[in-house]
Order: structure tokens, then sequence, then C-alpha cells
């Protein structure tokens, strides 16, 4: 293990409880739904009971609930994440799930897998993300698909926003995260020859207020009412160069030949 990963994975285990309590928030959770459910309501093909699911580093299983909610379907779920914090807690909580401890910068797999899951894992690991996403590839089925969100940059004032945010917020490691734009991100599923399904860019104003209320709890503000109407504002956006310049983040469906 690099000592980069080695330093990620020791910062993400002392704030693996404050992240948990975070994403456990109302708030939190009501723009979660929200942008899932947007993003999901077309993908019905994705919907069949026994789907097998890989959710690489998966923090708390966020993506098997994602799936299951929004597709009302049942699956087959496997998972791992770096965190030895976070893989006790999630299976203390959920003893009958199968996750598993494991670094993705080593990971290989005789599995197959109809969908893979990666959920603001890459920028954990820049340094190794194509390759990452090269070796996860590999166990999808011809014809699987690989889901995606992923802090982004649409532009470089947003850019070193973000690089002062990390160097400021102790939530974050500045010495081993870093984002990738939007054209960035597109070419490491590209180069691991996938083709891209579908893209939006909800890391606009409401993702800005409330998706991460553990680094930003000064933003957290308003209610149910307010998150519905950023998120409806944000909705305008999403799909188009506007927000592609100016979202925190990109959410995307590719597939495999």
């Amino acid at each position: 293990m690099s000592d980069k990963i080695e330093r990620q994975k020791e910062h993400f285990d002392k704030i693996a409880d404050r992240y948990y309590l975070a994403r456990r928030q109302d708030k939190h959770l009501l723009l979660k739904n929200l942008m899932w459910k947007g993003f999901l309501s077309d993908k019905q093909y994705l919907s069949r009971d026994g789907l097998r699911v890989l959710e690489a580093m998966c923090g708390f299983a966020d993506g098997k609930h994602i799936i299951e909610n929004n597709l009302g379907i049942s699956v087959n779920y496997t998972g791992f994440d770096y965190s030895s914090t976070v893989v006790q807690k999630l299976r203390l909580e959920k003893p009958d799930l199968n996750v598993y401890q494991q670094d993705i910068t080593e990971f290989s797999s005789n599995a197959e897998f109809d969908l893979i899951i990666l959920l603001g894992g890459l920028h954990h690991v820049p340094d190794y993300a194509e390759s990452a996403i090269k070796h996860l590839t590999a166990c999808l089925v011809p014809g699987g698909y690989f889901l995606n969100l992923e802090p982004t940059h649409g532009n470089q004032i947003f850019k070193k926003i973000r690089e002062l945010i990390y160097s400021r917020n102790h939530l974050f490691d500045e010495e081993t995260e870093e984002a990738f734009s939007v054209e960035e991100l597109k070419n490491l599923f590209l180069s691991a020859g996938l083709r891209m399904v579908d893209i939006s860019f909800p890391g606009l104003l409401s993702y800005v207020l409330y998706y991460n209320p553990d680094a930003f709890p000064s933003l957290n503000i308003g209610g149910n009412r307010m998150i519905k109407a950023t998120y409806a504002f944000d909705r305008l956006w999403m799909r188009n160069w506007i927000g592609k310049t100016l979202s925190f983040a990109t959410l995307s469906l590719w597939q495999k030949p």
C-alpha cells in the first residue's frame, strides 16, 4: 500500500463516525432521494431482482439502498472499502451484507457483475483512478453498467475554490485528494472501453447547501421546501453546458460493450 493510500485510509478511519452521522440527516437524505429519483427514473432496464451489484469504496452501502429504493428491486450485493472502521461498523449494522475490506488500487476479482457502483471515491485515489476503473470494468459482464457519482469542476475558478476548501477544511486531506475536471473524468471511463449512457451535473445550489453537511454545516439552512425549491431550480441546468460549467459534481452511467 502506498504512503498516499495509507494516509487516506487513516484519514477516513478518523472521520468515519462523523461521515456516517452526517449522511443520515434528513436534509441530506431528502436531497439524495431527489437526485437519484431524477437520474434513475428512466432506467428501468436496470430493474431486475437478483441484479449482481459490486459497490467499490462502498462506505456505508449507500449504493445498495439507492438502487433498491429507486428501482424497487432486491439486488445480489457485494461491497468493499479500504477503511476497516467503515467495514466493521457496516457489518455490525447489517451482518447479512456481503462486505469486506479491500484497497481499490489493489482490487482484482474473478466474479462477474451486472452493475458496478462507485460513489465519490475516485478523488480519494486520483493517482490510481484510471487503473482502478479498468480493473473494475474487467469484472463487468458484456452489456453491464458502471454507475458513478464524483466531485468534478467545469471551470478553473471552481477548481481553485475546491483546492482552497481542501486546504482549509479538516474533513478533507489536501495531500491525497484531488477532484477531476468533467473531461478528465469522462476520459477515465472512455479509456476503460466504456460507452456513455447518460450524464448529469447535479452539483449545483442544492448540492452545495445540503449534500455535505459535515463539511459545510453553516450552509445547511432552511427546510424541506427550501431543498425542493433549490433542487427544482438546479434541474433547469443539470443537462446543459451551464450545469456542466458550474457543477461541483458529475453523475454518469456507462456501459461495457
